[in-house]
């Protein structure tokens, strides 16, 4: 392999690349989101500066993703904070669990999604809507939310899921010292809303070293939305570097 060939290509290993070199179109995603009251002490310990936080709330959100280009299918699960940034008010992205190889290593080398290993499900008991996420053998979120009660205003669930999102990258160098540390924005435009509804939900959380959920303990449920929808993720871009500043 020449060298100027192996400078255009995007990922490792060299001959069987970990993703596809595509932009990720979502058919048929599918939201369960349970927004909380937590511990507001609790969230000033993991949101970042800049960053600030109008009120003391959390989105535990599962994602049924059946059809993605380039990834196949596969199911996401995790914490967003509500937040503002300069003025603007966004989501800072905690903490994302799925079961797809592709899938974290992309939203982790191609943008900064801070992703891992984890075992989520989405699915339909009976009258109620379920999502699960299982860390290893061990269970560290249910939540509950009953199917399709109220419909949700279109233009509202736009509004939920295309919120401005930031997340922290980190690289590190040779020398173990980061080689990358930003703070970065994105925001989905390109969105159409297929079905969304509201309805009551519970969501329980348990303690666990490595997937600390709980430590945004559940202190009252706020609203919980079910959003069927298409979409193309967009790129990120950095907006404040913590080497610099």
């Amino acid at each position: 392999m020449h060298m100027h060939d192996v400078a255009r290509l995007f990922t490792t290993p060299l001959d069987a690349p970990a993703f596809a070199p595509t932009r990720y179109r979502f058919t048929d995603r599918e939201y369960l989101n349970i927004t909380y009251r937590t511990d507001p002490e609790a969230l000033r310990r993991v949101v970042p500066e800049p960053l600030s936080v109008p009120e003391p709330l959390v989105r535990f959100e599962i994602m049924r993703m059946p059809d993605v280009t380039g990834l196949g299918d596969y199911t996401e699960a995790g914490q967003v904070v509500p937040v503002t940034y300069g003025g603007e008010p966004g989501e800072y992205n905690l903490a994302m669990y799925l079961d797809s190889v592709p899938a974290i290593s992309s939203g982790r080398e191609l943008s900064a999604y801070p992703k891992k290993a984890g075992k989520p499900r989405l699915f339909v008991d009976s009258d109620t809507l379920v999502g699960t996420l299982d860390y290893g053998s061990l269970r560290v979120a249910t939540a509950t939310m009953g199917y399709k009660h109220h419909p949700m205003d279109p233009d509202e669930a736009r509004a939920e899921i295309c919120v401005p999102t930031y997340m922290v990258k980190v690289v590190p160098g040779y020398d173990g010292r980061p080689r990358i540390c930003e703070l970065v924005r994105t925001q989905i435009t390109d969105l159409t809303v297929k079905s969304a509804f509201r309805g009551p939900a519970r969501l329980e959380l348990f303690a666990h070293a490595l997937a600390p959920l709980a430590d945004l303990s559940v202190l009252e449920v706020v609203s919980a939305s079910h959003i069927l929808t298409d979409l193309t993720l967009s790129p990120a871009e950095v907006v404040h570097d913590y080497l610099t500043h």
